[in-house]
């Protein structure tokens, strides 16, 4: 029997993933462009069924070297590279493709221990002072960025949950937010008076008055941040209003929505919150993952420390 070809291995992994394991669309691009870059590497459709050097040597190519005209990839993007090439392996072995399981012989790249960029909680009211415009500005735009910004850090949401939100899952009377989070978990945040403040003018406001100019039916309340003609801000609008805020705050290489999430949780540990209450608050499934936050918050106490002590 011929071997089958790298490409219609890619593409019968692919129906694989979408069929069987009902991956997103967006989730299978990531996975084709990752596959396809691989098959178009130089001797991949030639040998990769005969071992794992073609894969090895792939991905020493794509290794950052530290050069501007070669710089390879980062080493999150490196990691995800690597997974994508070893989930193919382990499918085309088990699917009888190939004779030998060489995911097994291919190892993730281990991944540096970043720490997450925050900001002070100075910062964080300068950023969300910028974007509501000014104390007295009722500009439509103005109120739904100060409304969504107090909420990404008053919650600590990603953007895609914020902009997930229908009004339904807001009680302002509560003061809580219902969020669904990865792997479709749900959870209850608390959201405190300074957003709820935000988060009324703007629903109470201009985005009463969209859903009624444009004859929105809204299912659930409708989308909680509206972006043109009442429909749900798209994410991409949602990075416009942290720019904008963090360019007029003076912190324009600073900031990103996630920025806001990170601060969120650095500033409740360094005021006492305890790390459980915090893996809750963010939805993370494993308390390591919070637990990163507890080096950052070290940092910040040695820094403190050694301003402040006269013997340090």
């Amino acid at each position: 029997m011929a071997p089958t070809s790298l490409d219609r291995a890619i593409e019968d992994y692919l129906t694989y993933l979408r069929v069987e394991r009902g991956l997103a669309p967006a989730t299978l691009r990531a996975y084709r462009a990752d596959l396809s870059d691989f098959a178009a590497a130089r001797g991949s459709s030639r040998d990769w069924a005969r071992g794992p050097d073609a894969a090895v040597r792939y991905l020493a190519a794509r290794t950052r070297r530290g050069r501007s005209a070669d710089p390879g990839l980062a080493p999150t993007s490196l990691r995800r590279r690597a997974a994508s090439i070893r989930g193919f392996y382990k499918f085309a072995f088990g699917d009888g493709l190939i004779p030998v399981d060489i995911a097994a012989h291919l190892d993730l790249p281990r991944m540096p221990r970043l720490l997450p960029e925050t900001l002070t909680v100075e910062e964080v009211e300068r950023l969300l002072q910028a974007a509501g415009g000014g104390a007295d500005d009722d500009d439509a735009a103005h109120l739904r960025d100060r409304a969504l910004l107090e909420l990404l850090y008053a919650a600590g949401l990603r953007i895609s949950e914020a902009l997930g939100l229908d009004r339904e899952d807001l009680s302002l009377d509560a003061a809580f937010v219902r969020v669904i989070g990865k792997g479709d978990k749900e959870r209850l945040v608390p959201v405190g008076d300074v957003a709820l403040e935000a988060l009324g003018r703007w629903i109470e406001g201009p985005r009463a008055t969209s859903l009624a100019l444009h004859h929105v039916a809204p299912v659930r309340g409708g989308p909680l941040f509206l972006g043109d003609r009442g429909r749900r801000l798209a994410r991409q609008q949602a990075w416009a209003a942290v720019k904008r805020a963090a360019a007029g705050a003076g912190l324009a290489d600073r900031v990103s929505p996630h920025t806001l999430r990170h601060s969120f949780a650095t500033h409740l540990l360094e005021g006492g919150a305890d790390l459980r209450i915090v893996q809750e608050l963010l939805g993370h499934a494993s308390i390591s993952t919070t637990q990163l936050y507890t080096h950052l918050t070290g940092e910040r106490i040695r820094e403190v420390y050694a301003r402040a002590h006269p013997r340090a």
